[in-house]
């Protein structure tokens, strides 16, 4: 389904945009028709993709191998409404999401950092990766509802 790191982070780009749609969506609901159950459930959605599209940005920057500017700006756009379609745009555009997964070592010596090989030990086993991803998400997920929202429960 993601064959390359394009559309891995294209897909969460705009799946982190409907969910801004929804979370905003549920404020209106809740001012307009005093349904506070709306933002709750936008809300929810909205802060699991946020924390599914900051992994995936951070995944496809180290496959990438970009630098911690493109790397900043990708996982900050997910703080602003809708930023992160213009920023997936601007990344295809740059060329910083040409490519395949690197799934095999080269000549390059950054191939021989333990990072660089933990990465591709993950992406030869897609759905190790997965499964990774989703239970750290959803672990922070939880902390963060622990926690509370920002602003707190008031």
């Amino acid at each position: 389904m993601f064959r390359t790191p394009l559309t891995l982070f294209r897909t969460l780009a705009i799946a982190e945009a409907i969910s801004w749609t929804l979370l905003i969506g549920g404020l209106i609901l809740r001012a307009v028709a005093d349904l506070p159950l709306a933002v709750t459930i936008g809300g929810s959605l909205h802060g699991f993709v946020f924390l599914a599209y900051g992994a995936t940005a951070v995944l496809v920057a180290l496959n990438q191998r970009w630098g911690v500017g493109p790397a900043v700006v990708a996982v900050a756009s997910a703080v602003i409404p809708y930023a992160t379609v213009p920023t997936e745009i601007w990344l295809h555009r740059t060329g910083r999401l040409r490519g395949d997964w690197r799934l095999d070592a080269t000549d390059d010596p950054r191939d021989q950092r333990p990072l660089d090989r933990l990465l591709r030990f993950f992406l030869r086993r897609p759905w190790a990766l997965a499964l990774a991803l989703v239970a750290a998400v959803a672990l922070v997920f939880v902390v963060l509802l622990i926690v509370g929202p920002p602003g707190g429960k008031g």
